[in-house]
């Protein structure tokens, strides 16, 4: 166990500014708008408070590449987290969006975003060991550790995964890495929506090296990872046309940072999440898959409630993921026991609410 302790990036640590400014915060009883970079502002509802910017709050803490952990400041740009890994050959493997080249590490965790390897790997919260924060009461405190078997405190951790900052003021995280992949190929295969859904809940109940399965314009794209045996076995399996390297690099990092020619679009685009195996929805619209099935996106006249309730007739949730009215509903409405379930988190985590209030509910 071991091994030499690799410091990353320096950074500067702005802890005491950052709690001072909670404290005059409590003390005015004005609300706060965490700010890291601005990448993801367009997600949530729109924001209110006095902005605290977070960004300058950054630094790789440090970096076991032989326990596979790394803890960070929650302003490290994660441009600079991957290439850190990159050196020693390991990676983030919930591969998260950035949405903008200066993204940081506490704004991707607290938006929960993971990219095209969720389904295969887990999403952000499932690799977020630790945290450290400033809670409702302006307290500097610290939930979880640097190893999975340190369980104290660690579902406190995950909360804050997809909380958008409405819990506390993210400090520093500690995450669990991954070696990258010794080798990748790109499958694609020419199918329509029905078919493709059912090919792709096929292979992925396969045993094999699936790390990206997405449909788009009338075919599947899969990306297999793994060793070169793997690999090679599997494509001879799936068949279908092999994508150039440099090609397949290009569409799975444009569709993770929404840059495919389906996202250059003005107006609300949904994101729905539904069992991989739901038949394609008879909507009108404009629809491209990933996850497997389990992430569909869709531009859409239909009115947000009937998009809504049909998400929910097929046992799924419809978020209003870009553009529309960022005042209105943006996320799936919770039911009365889920609306009191948060409600009691949030007072316990934040109980003036002074955090980034109504970014996910109105009522919170």
């Amino acid at each position: 166990m071991g091994g030499p302790r690799s410091i990353g990036y320096p950074g500067a640590d702005m802890t005491d500014a950052l709690q001072g400014a909670v404290h005059r915060s409590l003390e005015s009883g004005e609300a706060l708008d965490i700010q890291g970079t601005g990448s993801k502002r367009f997600y949530g509802r729109k924001p209110t408070g006095r902005p605290i910017d977070v960004a300058g709050h950054r630094g790789v803490l440090s970096y076991e590449p032989s326990e596979l952990v790394l803890t960070a400041r929650a302003g490290t740009p994660v441009r600079e987290v991957e290439a850190l890994l990159a050196e020693h050959g390991q990676m983030l493997a919930f591969e998260p969006p950035r949405f903008g080249e200066e993204a940081t590490l506490g704004g991707t965790v607290a938006c929960n975003l993971s990219g095209p390897r969720r389904p295969y790997a887990g999403a952000a919260r499932d690799f977020l060991l630790g945290i450290r924060l400033i809670n409702g009461h302006g307290d500097v405190v610290r939930f979880g550790g640097e190893v999975m078997k340190n369980v104290a405190g660690y579902d406190v951790s995950r909360l804050m995964a997809g909380a958008l900052g409405t819990l506390g003021l993210l400090l520093e995280l500690s995450l669990k890495v991954l070696p990258a992949p010794e080798c990748e190929q790109t499958l694609e295969l020419e199918l329509d929506q029905g078919e493709a859904i059912a090919a792709m809940n096929r292979l992925a109940s396969r045993p094999l090296p699936l790390s990206g399965a997405a449909w788009i314009q009338g075919r599947v794209v899969l990306r297999l990872s793994g060793s070169e045996a793997g690999v090679r076995a599997a494509v001879e399996e799936i068949g279908g046309e092999a994508m150039d390297g440099t090609a397949a690099v290009v569409f799975w990092r444009d569709l993770r940072e929404h840059r495919l020619s389906y996202f250059e679009h003005d107006g609300l685009l949904w994101r729905l999440s539904l069992p991989p195996a739901a038949a394609p929805l008879p909507w009108p619209g404009d629809w491209l898959i990933d996850w497997g099935g389990a992430q569909r996106w869709l531009r859409t006249d239909l009115p947000a409630d009937q998009v809504r309730e049909q998400a929910a007739a097929a046992d799924g949730h419809a978020t209003a993921f870009r553009g529309g009215d960022r005042e209105a509903q943006v996320f799936h409405p919770l039911g009365a026991v889920m609306l009191r379930l948060h409600r009691r988190i949030k007072k316990a985590m934040d109980p003036r609410g002074i955090f980034n209030p109504g970014r996910m509910y109105a009522e919170l």
